[in-house]
Parts: structure tokens; sequence; C-alpha cells
């Protein structure tokens, strides 16, 4: 009998040593053709620049390419989909943002895939403030003189966004939310015509990306009362922030980060995060990230994950306060 079990026990320790060796082989031969960073956004657009800057870089790291491919429609949710149904060898990545892992769980109905549950997070990679400007004939120089405004006017005061159920709505219905106000939304069809009409005086305040408004803002066609970052933005180094304007727990940010199919091997995951976290070190990705608006952010595995469990949580607050919701 004590033969037996021992014999038997013998060879359940093989058989584990023999995954754990596999499995080590695997990760150190990782990755041995290229990989595919799916991009949910058509060319041009920020996700998708910030993925081909990190394919150059990561690439290099890897010694393997690493092809971007855009899967662009339904604001993500084709290429986040088709990436959490994908094998989960290292091959297939995406790289997420704010909209695609955050909101759009609660936005859009009966969507196949959960991100927690079906996507496993590498790294999150850069964030970014968004800005709150108005029309220079608006007279509120400051966020709390703008809620003052606002409160003084229950649902007269209006701002545009590019579209319901948009990181800028959300974070509108946030501010809403904290300050007991009441105001009025415009969605456009993106955040350009939005500003455009917010130029011509058409709008009283935009929240958009700080890139998108900052040339507006330096010419004096518009004025910024505030960002959305815990810190200041450099490229608008006058603008305080929110927090700084005396709102303590408004900070918003939009981000963007890669994630991989659950069930991805650890040592595969943690061979891209360490990639990942490498390629941001470099001093030339961080000023090509820094011109598009973004910091480079970094971190472990673990710290991306418990960032979008806290995402989701304040998203999902943030849509149900607005009421938005896509079909």
């Amino acid at each position: 009998m004590n033969r037996r079990f021992t014999a038997r026990c013998a060879r359940l320790l093989f058989a584990a040593l023999a995954l754990v060796a596999g499995a080590s082989a695997a990760a150190q031969e990782y990755p041995d053709h290229p990989i595919r960073l799916i991009v949910g956004f058509p060319p041009g657009g920020g996700v998708d620049i910030t993925a081909r800057l990190m394919a150059a870089s990561m690439g290099k790291l890897l010694h393997q390419s690493i092809v971007v491919e855009n899967r662009s429609g339904a604001a993500g949710n084709i290429a986040t989909e088709y990436v959490a149904k994908a094998a989960p060898d290292g091959y297939t990545l995406l790289m997420g943002n704010t909209g695609s892992l955050a909101i759009n769980p609660f936005l859009y109905r009966d969507l196949p895939f959960q991100t927690l549950r079906d996507l496993a997070p590498v790294a999150l990679i850069s964030t970014a403030p968004l800005a709150m400007v108005v029309h220079p004939s608006v007279p509120a120089k400051t966020l709390q003189d703008f809620v003052a405004m606002a409160k003084s006017n229950p649902g007269k005061v209006n701002f545009g966004t590019g579209g319901s159920g948009s990181i800028a709505h959300l974070t509108m219905a946030l501010l809403q939310q904290q300050t007991g106000t009441q105001m009025l939304h415009v969605p456009y069809r993106g955040g350009t015509p939005a500003i455009s009409d917010l130029v011509a005086g058409h709008l009283q305040m935009v929240v958009e990306g700080v890139p998108l408004v900052s040339p507006l803002v330096q010419a004096g066609k518009l004025r910024a009362l505030s960002v959305t970052s815990a810190q200041r933005s450099p490229v608008l180094p006058d603008v305080p922030t929110a927090v700084e304007s005396g709102f303590p727990d408004f900070v918003v940010t939009a981000w963007y980060g890669i994630v991989a199919p659950a069930g991805t091997p650890a040592a595969v995951i943690d061979r891209l995060n360490q990639a990942a976290n490498a390629a941001l070190q470099d001093p030339d990705l961080r000023a090509k990230l820094a011109e598009q608006g973004s910091d480079a952010a970094g971190g472990t595995p673990a710290q991306f994950h418990d960032h979008l469990q806290k995402e989701l949580a304040r998203w999902q607050q943030a849509v149900k306060v607005s009421g938005a919701e896509v079909q």
C-alpha cells in the first residue's frame, strides 16, 4: 500500500514538474513569431498612435515584431470581443482605453464579454487629463464660478461633449452629482464639432482632451477653467486642477492600457509587462506620449487590475447617474 502510494505521489510530482518545466520553456521561447496588437478605433486617433509607439518600442525589446491591427466599430467593442475570444497565448493583445474597458460594459446592453472575467491586465500605458474650457464671453473665470452659475440657473447652463456616454459626458455627470447642479448636455458626434460650436459661441462649456483644446486656449479663443488630473498638465501649466479649484474628490483621467485574453500564462504576461515598463522608460517615447497630452504610466499587472476595478466602479456609477445607454 505504502509503495503504491509512494509511486503515485512520485508520478504526480513528476507530472507537476514537467508542467512547470514546460511552462518555463514556453515563457523563455516567447515570443517566437509576430504579436498582434489590436486597436478598436481607426488609424490616427489617440489609441492607435499610442499602440504604434508601444508596438515599435516593445517589439525591439522582445526581439519580435508587434503588428498593430485596427478593428474599429461599436466604440471599441468589436476589437475587445475579438481579443477576449482569442487564443490565450500572448500573440493577440488589445490596446484598450477608458471607454472600451471601463465605460462600455455599463453603457451597452448584453456585451458578450466582461473586462475582468475575459481579459488579463498586462500594463497601464498612459493617462491623460481632460480640460474644461468655456467661451470667452462666459463670465465664469474659475470652475467654482461656473458651478455657482449653474446652481443659480438650473438646467440652463449648457456643456457640449463628443457624445452621449463619452468620458466627457460622464465626467460632467459626476461633477453635477458632486455639486448638486443640473446642466444641459449637448452631445455631438465627436469632440471636434463640439469645440467648433464652442468657439463660435453656440455653447458655454466643452470638456475634451487637453491636446484638442490647448491650441485654442493658448490663442485666446477659449478659456480653460480646470484640468481633471491630480496634477497640472505641462501643456497648460497655468490652468489649475479641479482639486486646486475646491473639488477634492474630482480627479478624472482618460487612460490607455494593454490587456490579453484571460488564461494567458502568467510568465507570458510578466514578459510583456517587463517590456512595456522598459519601453515607458525611454525618454523619446515619453516625449512622444507627452505630445499627445499623455503621461507615461506603467506598473505591475496586479496594479493595473486594481486600477481597472476602481475605474469599473467609478464609471458604473457615472453611467447610472447620467442615464446614458446604447441599445
